[in-house]
């Protein structure tokens, strides 16, 4: 049988730097930060609004957020429907191209609510907005303005937090989100709908959910800077891209929070984790549907690994990643079956051969051509039970060349 491949480049070469030399130069590059306190206290003054966090411990937005959501459930102007984007780097494209190829056969809902973490944060805005926005999404995920990212061009040396500058991915996320973005994204916050997208802050290891709409709502440059960072430091995967330093208020000081990757904590946002083990029904739950986009796979793929450090490194990462995904994918399954929610998840197979890391224009029209022609023939999204137990035929394995590192 034939094979799709999305054959990596020198981005194996680059994956498997980032995972060694991110371990052996780590102490070398850093962020000036006071010692001993966790946060840095920042001499200026920022225009004081609601702020967009919502924190795993704020149980009063986590009660609104609930709230919200079984008042949309029950509205009849409401889809019930519900998009959950993971990271997966340059896989992100495969996510792109389900979307636009859902849009072709004319069945893709209006999600009421989007979350994204990682490349899923950076597609997220234009999923939320729908059809009408696939050609910036197409554009931004195929036209070459991420082949950069990782270039050679972009490396950073030995001095400084990452491997890599993070000034390609700054371009990149500039050019896509404008104020007319934001303008068309308060339009639909306004409605009842909402767009979240996940950092991970270091200094308490908690993953934020952050409410773009409501920032987009606020409308000014300040609003326009933050959602930007915030993007930033979602796609910020430690070692490869430093972390952001978003200002922050503890008490009435002003604090600098060290925000990175969403996906160091979680793989996707689909059902807050506060809310998995309750057994109460959300009300209106029923008319619900869950889809969760997975930007890359989630089955093995047997390989015989190199003996070497980097292959090691990255082979691990990578089962890593892939067991902590199913792990999320079940128990958010669960939930849904509890609360009588159609549950669809739609990933890259694993027989097409997919590198997180290469950023190249070609690779990345490939990828997302997979994806799109996929959704237009109906066969991305699965059942969870398909999902989780599906495994490639164990074929004679061949020597693994060295890898990319994982990717978020």
């Amino acid at each position: 049988m034939s094979r799709d491949r999305v054959k990596p480049r020198w981005s194996r070469v680059v994956g498997a730097a980032a995972v060694v030399l991110g371990l052996l130069v780590s102490g070398c590059g850093t962020i000036s930060r006071y010692e001993p306190l966790p946060l840095r206290a920042v001499d200026a003054e920022v225009l004081r609004t609601t702020d967009p966090r919502i924190r795993p411990g704020d149980q009063v937005r986590a009660n609104e957020a609930v709230a919200l959501l079984a008042h949309r459930l029950a509205s009849p102007q409401a889809s019930g429907a519900v998009l959950a984007l993971s990271g997966g780097g340059a896989n992100g494209a495969f996510g792109a191209g389900v979307l636009v190829g859902w849009s072709e056969t004319g069945t893709r809902p209006e999600f009421d609510i989007v979350t994204g973490i990682s490349t899923g944060a950076l597609s997220a805005p234009f999923a939320f907005l729908g059809k009408d926005w696939d050609d910036e999404l197409r554009e931004a995920y195929t036209g070459g303005g991420a082949a950069g990212l990782l270039s050679p061009r972009a490396l950073a040396g030995l001095m400084g937090p990452s491997l890599f500058s993070a000034a390609p991915l700054r371009r990149l996320v500039d050019q896509n989100v404008t104020p007319e973005l934001l303008r068309a994204i308060a339009a639909e916050h306004a409605k009842g709908r909402r767009l979240l997208v996940v950092t991970t802050n270091l200094d308490t290891q908690e993953s934020i959910i952050w409410d773009m709409g409501q920032l987009a709502t606020q409308g000014d440059e300040q609003a326009l800077v933050l959602f930007r960072e915030v993007l930033i430091a979602s796609a910020s995967i430690p070692g490869v891209f430093p972390p952001v330093m978003i200002a922050g208020l503890q008490g009435d000081q002003i604090v600098e929070e060290m925000h990175a990757d969403g996906g160091i904590n979680m793989p996707f946002l689909a059902v807050p984790e506060n809310m998995l083990a309750q057994s109460e029904r959300v009300p209106g739950s029923n008319r619900a549907s869950l889809y969760v986009l997975i930007n890359g796979q989630t089955g093995r793929t047997p390989q015989v690994v190199r003996g070497s450090l980097p292959a090691i490194l990255t082979r691990t990462y990578e089962s890593m990643s892939k067991s902590t995904t199913r792990t999320f994918l079940a128990a958010n399954a669960a939930f849904a079956a509890r609360n009588g929610i159609a549950f669809r998840v739609a990933s890259i197979p694993t027989d097409i051969e997919a590198s997180a890391l290469d950023f190249d224009k070609e690779a990345m029209t490939r990828t997302f051509e997979i994806g799109r022609a996929r959704a237009a023939a109906g066969q991305a999204w699965v059942t969870p039970a398909a999902e989780l137990t599906a495994e490639p035929p164990l074929a004679p394995a061949t020597p693994e060349a060295p890898s990319e590192a994982p990717a978020r």
